[in-house]
């Protein structure tokens, strides 16, 4: 089959999801920083909210972007963690058909430069359910910069080589990268 990767950026339809009980629309800087990244890419935002963290409310969030046809990649961040109200992983794993094994390792791997050890607590995760790519981070500010910039940018470009997640969304043909 070759490369799957095209000379044009394709422009994916994503939503960003923050999970916190603490932050508004105005401390919410690392929902923000992904909304910067995702625009400035050239990629095209369909929704950002806000929700607490609870199972069943980022469960019905990430449920209703899944199932809405134009909806490619869902960018969450915060609720990783491991304090009692941590539930982002319990929320979207039930949800995934596919887990993406390497985007959490690879997260760590380079969080290690920044945070040493401390970098064992986020259980960072990604994954894909009915063609659409779901990556889950933690939600600091940082983490989610490092994640948008040497990972999830280059993941969700279709002019990236050898591979991307862009053949597998929903919208997007194989015929596209021929």
């Amino acid at each position: 089959m070759g490369k799957l990767v095209t000379q044009e950026l394709i422009s994916l339809n994503i939503a960003v999801l923050t999970v916190s009980d603490t932050r508004d629309t105005t401390t919410d800087t690392s929902g923000q920083s992904l909304v910067d990244g995702l625009t400035e890419y050239g990629h095209t935002l369909v929704e950002k909210i806000i929700v607490k963290d609870d199972v069943y409310t980022i469960r019905a969030a990430v449920s209703n972007w899944i199932a809405d046809d134009s909806t490619q990649v869902i960018l969450i961040t915060g609720g990783t963690g491991f304090t009692s109200r941590d539930s982002t992983p319990e929320a979207v794993i039930p949800l995934l058909d596919k887990i993406v094994e390497g985007f959490g390792e690879l997260f760590r791997q380079i969080s290690f430069d920044q945070i040493a050890t401390s970098t064992i607590q986020s259980r960072a995760l990604a994954g894909l359910v009915n063609r659409t790519v779901v990556f889950c981070m933690p939600g600091s500010t940082n983490a989610c910069k490092t994640a948008w910039k040497d990972i999830i940018s280059k993941q969700i470009d279709s002019r990236q080589g050898p591979c991307n997640f862009v053949p597998h969304l929903k919208g997007v043909s194989f015929s596209d990268f021929q």
